[in-house]
């Protein structure tokens, strides 16, 4: 259902990357060149992304993330689907090697047998209209006590609870493609509010070029995540790719006792999650 477009006027851009910077600072706006503006529209894919807004802006939640992980051709393999039936109440947690299209996939596997899930992002992705059913907003550095309440609201609830421990999208490190540490803050939610846990790996990579980037970032000591800019673009570099997710067995929150910190329990559940991925019968053994 496309919106209604007047002879000789524009379609609605719902992504507008001058309206934004306009809106966050003015000035920079004005300084910079035409070609740089172009070509950061050109690399968060600004046509393509309004085309699929506009097309389907009809569409909300689970319905509109359908629509994109068509578009996107993604050829999802799951195993151990069935784990998620074996607890009520649980919270997936999983590894993030794609920052984008694997939260998309995890949402569109799992709402097909529980339509009532919710996702905590930040609040870039909270501007997302026709997936913000689907979310509610991480709670940076404690400053929101609305954001606190909505958090505890939902994992006291029996809402199905989908979460990145690590925040930030995996990285390359020492060579190897893994996430950076987990927070704890899910481990202490679980306890609190007594929700299992279900472990899940998801296959997947982003491009050479955006590890690289990452690298050389941190090495000149530049402390904004730049590399961030192009994960829309490493979004559309997984077209019509394969993303297999594997589900562990439930985890009861009993096991999350004081043998260990909540900090220490995040990473040796990090650590079972990627055992997941050649091993999907692995067992969380401490």
């Amino acid at each position: 259902m496309d919106e209604l477009t007047l002879p000789g006027e524009k379609p609605r851009n719902f992504i507008d990357l001058e309206k934004v910077i306009a809106g966050k600072n003015p000035r920079l706006l004005k300084v910079l060149p035409g070609f740089i503006i172009d070509y950061l529209k050109r690399i968060i894919h600004q046509d393509e992304v309004n085309r699929m807004i506009r097309e389907n802006q009809h569409l909300f939640g689970l319905d509109f993330l359908e629509v994109v992980l068509k578009e996107m051709g993604a050829r999802i393999h799951v195993d151990g689907i069935e784990n998620l039936s074996k607890s009520n109440r649980w919270t997936v947690v999983a590894n993030h090697p794609l920052g984008g299209l694997d939260g998309m996939a995890l949402m569109g596997v799992i709402g097909k047998i529980r339509p009532d899930i919710v996702f905590p992002v930040n609040d870039i992705l909270m501007n997302l209209e026709n997936l913000k059913v689907l979310f509610i907003p991480i709670n940076k550095h404690g400053s929101n006590s609305g954001n606190v309440r909505i958090i505890d609201e939902t994992y006291s609830s029996d809402k199905a609870v989908l979460y990145f421990p690590a925040g930030l999208c995996s990285r390359k490190i020492h060579g190897k493609i893994c996430d950076l540490e987990w927070k704890k803050s899910f481990i202490t939610k679980t306890k609190l509010h007594k929700r299992d846990i279900v472990p899940a790996h998801i296959d997947g990579r982003n491009s050479n070029w955006f590890y690289n980037l990452a690298w050389l970032r941190a090495k000149l000591g530049i402390k904004a995540n730049i590399e961030m800019l192009y994960l829309v673009d490493e979004m559309f570099k997984q077209k019509n790719k394969d993303i297999r997710i594997v589900f562990g067995e439930p985890i009861p929150y009993t096991t999350f006792d004081k043998r260990y910190t909540d900090l220490a329990w995040a990473q040796k559940l990090k650590d079972h999650v990627y055992q997941l991925s050649s091993n999907p019968n692995a067992k969380f053994i401490v």
